[in-house]
């Protein structure tokens, strides 16, 4: 193979192909991945991936699809970087960041996220496309630009990205080139753009498109661009095509129509036209796209004959203009910018014919506008786009659309700003309609208008009437013709084109002609009338807008062009002869001249006049031909305020030329100079309006390019000085407030006109220039400095106006002197007033381009700082104002003007700063609340101050401080305020780059200030052990901050902040610890306090920070084991962190490595410490286990892992004798069982907290532990809220315990005699609970967890769990492997063999056991009821047992039971259930083997039990259906299925089994026995029944009875009689039983195995009388019964007794057992926390059996007991009492009755005849060695 080489070109590439490596030194890389190639061989590369530098190796050549690259030389490192544009970078990072969060937003089913940012992806793509092409126009790309920007901030918010901050032209900003104040307003306004785009985005705008409509909506001026594709229409005849704008509300068009003329062919009449019929409609403004709607029309008219339908088109007469028809389209929303207007999207305009010859055009106009109609396919194709901007800009910014051949169509009017230069001299003409009677004609004419420009000699103006824009010139302009129509309504615009000149001698003539379709008498017919109007009226002024009501003349056709014959007449009907004085009527006829007046015809025209040269208003006119009339030149001047602004500003310039020429021409008085100056006051307070406000460019272009006036500045000072003064001497000057407010352009005017006069006498009379302008800037200081009333006002605006005039001047003055100017100005003003005034005045003048230079600073930066001192230090106290808010802003300009580059030397400014405002700004940070209003802004004034500090500006300010307690002082609020805004950054979470920069300022002052402590406070005279602490806290704290956690970032973000910023952790991590090595002596100050932080530092994960921290940790044990000779204190301090920054997502388990291994290597160095280092690093890492486990589990969604993992950790802070974290893990426990109701766990889980606290007044662990005062008081908190849980538990036996100790309190203790009635009714209800309600048994199943896929808590253990009520295995099963979804059911209940166990998947196993029932003492040898006994049988228990039928040996398939042998696998756990979980781990398991005698006489024992049980509900219950009952005596007494007992006598009771099994002698016994005690119960049930059974059911009973008494007879004949005892119900207490005769006989224990009570697996015997002894009988009482002592001796008990007609329960007869009681010495404190819990040590040596057995349906029975039976001792508390009464053996059985059953009856007799027999018990039921294991 050949070698690797280093690659030249193939340096970056992006992933294509996915590639999964196969080889440990090869790359797996994904699609999208991009990678630095570093070496190349053969058609593989090697290198890294770019997001992860750690991952490095080779991959294939042909999935890398290369990019161009640059690569940068920083240092001797290259730095290889993608050659692409700068946004398709941008683009193409964001991309990759929004589409790993789309693949986590679709995991996560967010199924409207995923869509929202699909789209914003999609969107995104195609514009990357479109930027890669390179073949986007400037503008376009400049517009798609600003598209991407805008997407990405959107989607950046929407998705809680950071937000990217931009310059004006939309690049990312560079935190390294912008100041922290312009970075910091970045940040806002991006922000403040972005919430606005959400904003539309909720309020359902077109979002997509939202930044083309601001953009649309902030130009003044904009344009429509409109390509005309093509026209299809079958016309025939060649056409004209007028488009233009309309606006269907006014009805009127808004723009000059666009001619297009159509040949009759389809193609334009120009064929050099074709694809270059383009036209933009310019002049639009706000005013426009505020209209509700706006349309583009096009009207269509036909060239050629009168009717199309005319045969003999030769005859006809051609070129006449008939109406053809429109068409429509709305594009209110395109021109809006609601919706983007794309170049190549094709727009269909249908077209609309008229219905008949006479239809007119507009109104066919308005009918289609308001109901639409179909085309038939006959229309306009059309491409439009709004562009931006007046004419000369979109030909600079759009030139491959408005290029020289683009017709431009301008609005009907001016647009909103008129710039100087514009000449307009248009008038636009609209024949509105007529009226003309047909005098001797049969029908209405077919009027034609002909309109000709004529002088006043009757001449023809030559082109001068334009019909639309892109056509030429005419010399005349002939109408539309409707075909006899009395009223035509024509509505045709044109525009009049004359130059100004000419003006006053023009005049329009109109002629009226009846056009006929013949050619023949077309040319015989005549002008038929005439009308004219003058454009210019005879005072000056021109034609008014709006309608005109023309007068129509009839006369001979050469009279009526006859100019002498008309002109002198009055054109309009409103107007009369003045000169003749004679009044026109419409009754008149003859006017002279040979015309007469139509009196029968009127015609009416409408006129807009757009020129900037002639007005309407006289006055105006007067003022602009002054010259004229100067008499009334004052009056003229005085008329300007009253003339309306629009008129005005539309001769802008015009007026201000006249203006400063009155000014000029009699500069040698000053007659006018007031009146001039108050005019040009007027004038710029009407364009300072909003409405006009537009107009402040035009008059700043006067300025500049117009202004002449050499000597004005003279003048307009002297008048300006004159207003001032009077106003300072409390004089009324009425136009002083417009004057102060017109300051910026007086002063404007002032400049100019000195730079013209100096640049046409070569500087002359400067030195009087710069005195005058001297003293006009004292008399505003004298001003400033009056004490009247009346100057207030003034005073505000001279502070708000004189800034803006610093532009100007400093061009023509000393900069120098301007400032002190300044300062003397804001000097004069008292201290205290306007306060607010004056910092907004300065604020402006920081801006000016005067704050700039350093020797203006000099002098004004001082002034300023006093201001802002004292303003400062109350902005924290106060809620925010206005004066505040100018304030920090006064300081933000300064400081951003100080951080630039081009102001000079800044350093003495800056520590100005430093020293006057850097601790006041600090304080006021700290005395504001972090949701003040201005927090951000003071906080970013500080860091910029921080910013601008070097070295040199630190060791000046720090050497301010005159003693050390001041340095100390300002030190430790600057480390509290750092740490302060570290914990809680007061700017968003999204504003990154703005806190990177904070933290890398703090971080360099943090450094800066720790060299200070080092030098000045480290020896031990200095020491300041506060100060030190400070310091440690803030570093820490600066570490572990969340911006700087690199490992939670994206790995984009991580590495723009490393490639930016670096990583800050390590620099100060080293510097904490650098700085702990040189306390020396002075360690042991910060021992335990300052252990918690440096944990927090080392829980980072960086491993270079951590090998440099965590030795910190041994320095701390030598230090204390030094002074203290142990590390206790170390110790706990770390322990208790320890779980609480775990517990907060710190550590891991290489952190847990690392702390071992370099904690013993430290240890090994030191022998004196290494058995306690040993010992130390042992309980941490026992300890981080169990937290890391706690903290996996903490997210999951399996409850009962975090229970399990709860309960690891407080076993291990009891086992470590950490009392206050056991209690807090405990309450973690509560609460996570009362999420899911587990109220019984809740309370055993409290219980052992209250067994921690004593009965005494001492205080609690934690003083403020639920505000209780003392243990007692805590104590009975608890026991409230612990008899509230169980309660909710049914667990009502606990909650009376814990109810007598609360009373045994109140009664002897603390004497409360009203809580202990409380306690005492409590615990009554408690009791009839247990009696009355329901309490169903909760299944048990054992669980298996195996393989090494699961966590370290549960792998490879069986634990047995206790299910909820009524829940079935399958649902338990189901929800376990919900947990564990990727979980393997294991469906044998055989233990798995080692390959599972070691498999690193994970597998389940499930199957139900049953409990073993242990009886408390005090229940044993006494009548209970079954509700109470009941109770234990499914809880105290901590034995569990599951049974398994196995075949051995030949197997009769018609008797199975002599082969059925039983395994059954015995369950011990570590606690008893229910306990403080649902679940506890198996500690052992043991195997029995059970033989098919044995389970015959457990199944005969439990079916007798059932036939008892069930016989006693029914007597306590005349409710319950009889057909249970029926069903249970018939399946026995009428055996169909399993053959009764017969099946046993076959198996068993023959001479082979005897003689083949001796050893079961015994049990054979007891077999017979219990078949013959299920006698005597048959005949009690089936009497029973007779009583209540239907008469319907009466055969069945009686069938039932009959097959009783055979069986009955066989029985007894066999097995002999046993009869039931008999009860007196009258005299007993006790409900009734079904005892009715009594023999003496004992019933074998082995009646009891397999039922709930015990299972025989012991070898003692149970009885110690011999086979065949009498048994002595007592002599009884009525209700009493003779059972069996320990002794061997008969005793008496005594049966409660019960009223009539009560419910019934049954009893039970428990022979006592004695307990010795040996005293015990009090446990110690330690002792006590440690015992009395169910969490205590598990008995030793009993090994755990991972075995399991499948679950199987068990026969269900019932079961008499022998009294004297062996007993195992109880030794749990035996207090707990249930709700069913049930007969118990003394030994405890198995349970594998039906688990639903409501109680079940043990009844305790001895037989006579087989007392002999119970010699010992079921004997030994040793383990088979064979038997299954699992």
């Amino acid at each position: 193979m050949a070698p690797w080489t280093q690659t030249t070109s193939e340096r970056y590439g992006v992933v294509k192909w996915n590639f999964k490596a196969n080889h440990e030194k090869q790359l797996s890389l994904e699609v999208g991945d991009t990678v630095h190639i570093q070496l190349a061989c053969e058609g593989w590369y090697k290198g890294y991936l770019v997001k992860n530098k750690t991952k490095e190796g080779a991959f294939p050549a042909s999935i890398i699809e290369l990019k161009e690259v640059i690569v940068e030389k920083r240092g001797d490192e290259e730095v290889v970087l993608s050659g692409e544009l700068p946004l398709v970078k941008e683009v193409t990072t964001t991309l990759r960041e929004w589409g790993s969060i789309w693949k986590q937003l679709f995991v996560a089913n967010k199924k409207e996220r995923v869509t929202q940012v699909q789209r914003l992806m999609w969107d995104l793509m195609e514009w990357r496309s479109q930027l890669l092409s390179g073949t986007l126009p400037s503008d376009e790309f400049k517009e798609l630009k600003q598209k991407v920007t805008s997407k990405i901030d959107y989607g950046n918010r929407i998705l809680e990205l950071d937000l990217v901050v931009r310059d004006a032209d939309g690049n990312i900003l560079d935190p390294d080139q912008a100041s922290v104040i312009s970075l910091f307003r970045a940040h806002e306004n991006t922000s403040s753009k972005i919430t606005e785009r959400i904003k539309e985005e909720q309020s359902n705008t077109q979002t997509d498109h939202s930044g083309i409509s601001a953009r649309i909506q902030s130009s003044p001026t904009h344009s429509l661009f409109v390509f005309v594709r093509n026209f299809v229409c079958r016309i025939g005849e060649d056409s004209e095509l007028f488009m233009s704008l309309y606006d269907p509300q006014k009805q009127a068009i808004i723009s000059e129509n666009y001619l297009v003329r159509w040949g009759s062919g389809g193609f334009p009449a120009d064929i050099e036209m074709l694809n270059n019929l383009k036209v933009v409609f310019t002049d639009l403004g706000n005013k426009d796209l505020n209209r509700e709607k706006i349309y583009l029309i096009c009207q269509i008219v036909r060239v050629g004959r009168m009717d199309l339908k005319e045969t003999h088109p030769k005859k006809c007469t051609l070129g006449l203009r008939r109406p053809c028809g429109v068409a429509v389209m709305d594009i209110s929303d395109i021109i809006k910018g609601k919706y983007e207007s794309e170049e190549e999207k094709q727009y269909f305009i249908p077209f609309h014919p008229v219905a008949a010859e006479n239809d007119f055009l507009h109104t066919l106009l308005n009918k289609v506008i308001a109901s639409r109609g179909d085309s038939g396919g006959q229309g306009l194709w059309v491409t439009m786009k709004v562009l931006v901007g007046d004419i000369v800009q979109i030909r600079k910014d759009y030139p491959h659309l408005v290029d020289r051949n683009t017709v431009v169509a301008r609005k009907l009017g001016f647009p909103e700003i008129i710039m100087p230069g514009d000449v307009r001299n248009d008038i636009y003409l609209t024949l509105v309609g007529g009226d003309f009677d047909k005098y001797n004609k049969t029908t209405q004419k077919n009027v034609e208008v002909i309109m000709w420009v004529c002088d006043e000699e009757g001449k023809v103006m030559p082109n001068s009437i334009c019909l639309g824009a892109g056509d030429k010139p005419l010399n005349e302009y002939k109408s539309v013709i409707y075909y006899q129509v009395k009223q035509p309504r024509w509505m045709e615009t044109f525009k009049v084109s004359i130059p100004l000149e000419e003006m006053q001698r023009i005049h329009l003539r109109f002629m009226f002609r009846h056009r006929s379709s013949q050619e023949s008498k077309d040319k015989s017919e005549k002008n038929f009338a005439m009308a004219f109007v003058r454009l210019m009226k005879e005072d000056g002024t021109v034609l008014q807008d709006g309608p005109h009501d023309l007068v129509v003349f009839k006369g001979d056709s050469k009279r009526m062009e006859d100019v002498s014959s008309y002109l002198s007449l009055p054109s309009s009907r409103s107007h009369s002869d003045v000169h003749k004085g004679a009044t026109l009527m419409r009754s008149s006829s003859s006017v002279g001249g040979g015309l007469s007046v139509s009196s029968r015809d009127a015609f009416t025209i409408s006129t807009l006049v757009c020129s900037t040269k002639l007005t309407q208003n006289v006055g105006l006119l007067g003022l602009l031909k002054w010259r004229t009339r100067p008499e009334l030149l004052k009056e003229n001047l005085e008329k300007l305020k009253i003339i309306d602004g629009e008129e005005i500003v539309k001769f802008l310039q015009d007026t201000l030329d006249a203006l400063f020429n009155i000014m000029m021409e009699h500069s040698r008085t000053d007659d006018y100079d007031i009146l001039v100056f108050d005019a040009l006051i007027y004038i710029i307070a009407l364009i300072a309006d909003r409405k006009f406000q537009h107009f402040n460019t035009v008059l700043e272009a006067y300025i500049k390019q117009h202004f002449s006036a050499t000597l004005a500045y003279k003048k307009l000072m002297s008048v300006l000085k004159k207003y001032i003064e009077l106003t300072s001497q409390g004089e009324q000057c009425e136009p002083i407030i417009r004057t102060l407010k017109a300051l910026e352009y007086i002063f404007k005017f002032i400049v100019r006109s000195r730079m013209l006069y100096s640049q046409l006498y070569e500087g002359k009379e400067q030195g009087e220039f710069e005195d005058s302008l001297q003293s006009l800037f004292e008399t505003f200081n004298r001003l400033m400095k009056s004490e009247y009333k009346t100057t207030a006002l003034q005073q505000v605006a001279a502070l708000k106006y004189l800034p803006s005039v610093l532009h100007d001047v400093e061009t023509v003055f000393d900069a120098r002197l301007l400032s002190q100017l300044l300062y003397d100005f804001y000097i004069c003003i008292p201290k205290g007033n306007l306060q607010k005034q004056k910092v907004v005045s300065m604020t402006e003048i920081v801006s000016s381009k005067l704050f700039q230079r350093q020797e203006c600073r000099d002098i004004l930066l001082p002034m300023m700082l006093q201001e802002l001192s004292d303003a400062l230090e109350q902005v924290g106290c106060v809620s925010p104002s206005d004066e505040h808010r100018d304030s920090v802003e006064l300081l933000n300009k300064i400081l951003e003007v100080l951080s630039r580059n081009n102001v000079g030397d800044t350093f003495q400014h800056v520590q100005a700063i430093v020293a006057s405002l850097l601790r006041t700004i600090n304080r006021t940070v700290i005395s504001m609340d972090r949701e003040h209003a201005l927090i951000s802004r003071v906080v970013a004034c500080m860091t910029a101050i921080l910013s601008q500090m070097d070295d040199h500006h630190y060791s000046r300010y720090i050497e301010t401080f005159s003693g050390t307690s001041d340095l100390v002082d300002f030190l430790m609020e600057t480390f509290m305020l750092f740490k302060d805004l570290i914990g809680k950054h007061v700017y968003p979470s999204d504003w990154v780059a703005m806190i990177m920069v904070q933290n890398r300022v703090f971080l360099r002052a943090i450094n800066t200030f720790a060299d200070t402590m080092n030098r000045k406070f480290l020896d031990n005279n200095n020491f300041e052990v506060q100060l030190w602490n400070n310091y440690f806290h803030l570093a820490v704290a600066f570490i572990t901050q969340e911006s700087l956690q690199l490992q939670h970032f994206s790995p984009t973000k991580r590495n723009k902040i490393l490639a930016k910023y670096g990583d800050m952790r390590r620099l100060i991590g080293f510097a904490i610890r650098d700085m702990w090595y040189k306390l020396g002596q002075n360690k042991i100050c910060f021992i335990p306090g300052m252990v918690g932080p440096i944990l927090e530092m080392t829980l980072i994960p960086e491993e270079e920070l951590r090998r440099a921290t965590i030795p910190i940790f041994f320095d701390m044990m030598q230090c204390e084991y030094r002074h203290a000779k142990n590390f206790k204190k170390f110790e706990n301090e770390i322990i208790l962190k320890l779980d609480h920054e775990v517990e907060g997502g710190g550590g891991d388990e290489r952190y847990m490595e690392l702390l071992q291994a370099i904690m013993l290597d430290l240890g090994e160095r030191n022998p004196h410490l290494l058995s306690e280092m040993k010992l130390f690093v042992s309980l941490v890492t026992g300890l981080l286990e169990r937290l890391l486990d706690y903290r996996a589990v903490r997210s999951d969604d399996s409850r009962n892992n975090k229970m399990s993992c709860t309960v690891n950790l407080l076993n291990f802070y009891k086992d470590i004798n950490r009392e206050a974290m056991y209690i807090r893990y405990l309450y973690k426990l509560r609460d996570l069982h009362l999420d899911v109701e587990n109220f019984t766990e809740a309370a055993y889980t409290l219980l052992l907290h209250s067994k921690l606290l004593k009965w005494s007044d001492d205080p609690p662990l934690q003083l403020d532990f639920q505000g209780c005062q003392s243990q007692r008081q805590l104590k009975e908190n608890l026991y409230d809220t612990i008899i509230g849980y169980f309660d909710k538990g049914k667990m009502w036996e606990e909650a009376i315990t814990l109810c007598k100790e609360l009373a045994e309190q109140y009664e002897i203790e603390v004497f409360d005699y009203e809580l202990l009635s409380q306690s005492l009714k409590q615990q009554a209800r408690f009791y009839e609970n247990i009696m009355k309600i329901l309490r169903p048994k909760p299944d048990y199943f054992a669980v298996g967890y195996y393989g090494c896929g699961y966590p370290l808590f549960l792998r490879n253990k069986v634990f047995i769990h206790r299910g909820k009520e009524y829940e079935r295995r399958e649902d338990f099963q189901n929800q376990l492997l919900s947990q564990f979804p990727s979980a393997i059911r294991l469906n044998t209940t055989h233990m798995p063999d080692d390959t599972i166990k070691n498999s690193s998947s994970q597998y389940i196993q499930c199957f139900t056991v049953q409990p073993i029932l242990e009886i408390p003492l005090r229940l044993k040898n006494k009548p209970v009821p079954d509700q109470i006994i009941n109770f234990y049988k499914s809880n105290y228990v901590q034995r569990f047992h599951y049974s398994r039928p196995v075949m051995k040996g030949t197997v009769d398939k018609s008797n199975e039971f002599a082969s059925m042998w039983i395994e059954r696998t015995t369950f011990s756990t570590a606690y008893k259930l229910p306990g403080i979980l649902r679940w506890f781990e198996v500690t052992s398991m043991t195997h029995a083997t059970i033989s098919p005698l044995e389970n015959a006489i457990e199944t005969m024992g439990n079916t007798n039990e059932k036939i008892l049980t069930m016989i006693n509900q029914y007597q306590g219950d005349e409710s319950l259906p009889i057909n249970p009952l029926s069903m249970l005596l018939n399946g026995i007494v009428d055996p169909a299925v399993m053959g009764g007992f017969a099946k046993y006598e076959k198996a068993f009771f023959t001479e082979e089994y005897t003689q083949s099994h001796p050893q079961d002698k015994d049990n054979l016994a007891r077999l017979k026995d219990l078949i013959a005690w299920q006698v005597p119960l048959l005949g009690r049930g089936i009497s029973l029944h007779g009583k209540r059974v239907m008469e319907d059911l009466r055969p069945f009973h009686d069938r039932m009875e009959e097959c009783f008494k055979q069986l009955k007879k066989k029985v007894e004949m066999e097995y002999g009689v046993r009869e039931l005892p008999d009860m007196d119900e009258r005299k007993s207490t006790r409900p009734r039983s079904v005892m009715r005769s009594y023999r003496q006989s004992i019933i074998s224990i082995s009646s009891l195995a397999g039922s709930e009570c015990g299972t025989p697996t012991k070898t003692q015997p149970d009885s110690s009388f011999p086979p065949d002894s009498p048994t002595p009988t007592l002599q009884r009482s009525s209700g009493s019964i003779s059972v069996i002592d320990e002794g061997g001796n008969e005793v008496e008990v005594r049966l409660r007794k019960s009223k009539r007609k009560k419910k019934r329960s049954s009893m039970i007869f428990i022979s006592e057992e004695k307990e010795k009681a040996s005293d015990s010495k009090r446990l110690s404190k330690k002792q006590e926390f440690r015992s009395d819990t169910n969490l205590s040590e598990p008995n030793q040596g009993v090994g755990l059996a991972s075995t399991n057995s499948r679950s199987m349906p068990t026969i269900t029975g019932l079961s008499l007991s022998v009294a004297n039976g062996g007993e195992e001792v109880e030794s749990a508390r035996s207090r707990r009492d249930s709700k069913s009464m049930s007969v118990c053996g003394t030994l405890p059985s198995d349970r594998t009755t039906d688990r639903r059953s409501k109680g079940v009856i043990n009844l305790l007799f001895k037989s006579k005849s087989s007392r002999s027999e119970e010699g010992r018990s079921t004997g030994d039921l040793t383990t088979d060695k064979d038997s299954n294991h699992f």
